[in-house]
């Protein structure tokens, strides 16, 4: 079915009807994201704010998007839910102050040597151990301090997804350009790495199920979760200079 047609389809349809029909993906995008979120983070809160981004989707939703109706929906539930969660902002500055170190160690290390930073190293710079070390790395994979391209020492979101409606061309070209900056950096991250965020971002799995595949528990995909977003971190400070 084309785009088109199925805005046809999807016009006919009262907007809260569309709701009703779609209110499952917003049960399993909110539980998707609980998956790299504390336990104080109250999913129904998750919940009601993506109900109110399917309403606006539903509301808006234009075949000019060239975006079947459910992937434009997904894009303002993700939004909505995570302007939700940027209001309330429960992660200690502590976190966000030992995620810009390791980031920072991270960057120097693989700037001199060029490869990927060693773990070893990285700790051995920092003057802690590997227990302190991963649990940086979990609360790296689980709070929201890493958007890849905000400026440095800003406290942002894990995944920035603006509203496209709200940008200029500008504002456009610099999040195309940072799209491609970012998948280059996710591409040269090393294979488990890249592959924790495949299966958690691309296939959706969760922790446990990416675990699965692994063949490793659950906590340690959290740490080489925080590992990858750590390193694009390093990877991407840099990205604004260099554009």
């Amino acid at each position: 079915m084309s785009v088109a047609t199925e805005y046809l389809e999807v016009s006919r349809i009262p907007a809260d009807e569309l709701v009703r029909i779609h209110a499952p993906l917003v049960r399993r995008i909110a539980y998707h994201l609980m998956g790299r979120l504390p336990a104080s983070v109250d999913v129904g809160d998750l919940i009601q704010a993506g109900m109110i981004g399917l309403l606006e989707a539903a509301r808006n939703f234009s075949p000019t998007r060239a975006a079947s109706f459910e992937t434009y929906a997904g894009i303002r539930i993700r939004g909505a839910m995570l302007d939700e969660l940027r209001k309330t902002d429960w992660t200690p500055r502590s976190v966000h102050r030992k995620v810009r170190e390791v980031a920072e160690v991270t960057r120097q290390i693989e700037n001199e040597t060029g490869a990927d930073a060693d773990d070893a190293e990285v700790m051995k710079r920092l003057g802690i151990d590997a227990l302190e070390y991963n649990q940086i790395l979990a609360d790296a994979a689980g709070a929201r301090l890493l958007s890849l391209s905000a400026p440095e020492g800003d406290e942002g979101s894990a995944i920035d997804v603006a509203d496209p409606d709200a940008q200029g061309p500008d504002a456009l070209f610099e999040r195309e350009g940072m799209r491609e900056a970012l998948a280059d950096s996710i591409d040269s991250l090393p294979e488990r790495e890249k592959l924790v965020m495949s299966l958690y971002y691309e296939q959706e799995l969760n922790l446990k199920e990416v675990g699965v595949i692994l063949g490793v528990s659950e906590s340690r995909v959290c740490q080489i979760h925080g590992q990858a977003l750590i390193r694009l971190r390093a990877r991407m400070g840099g990205w604004r200079e260099r554009a």
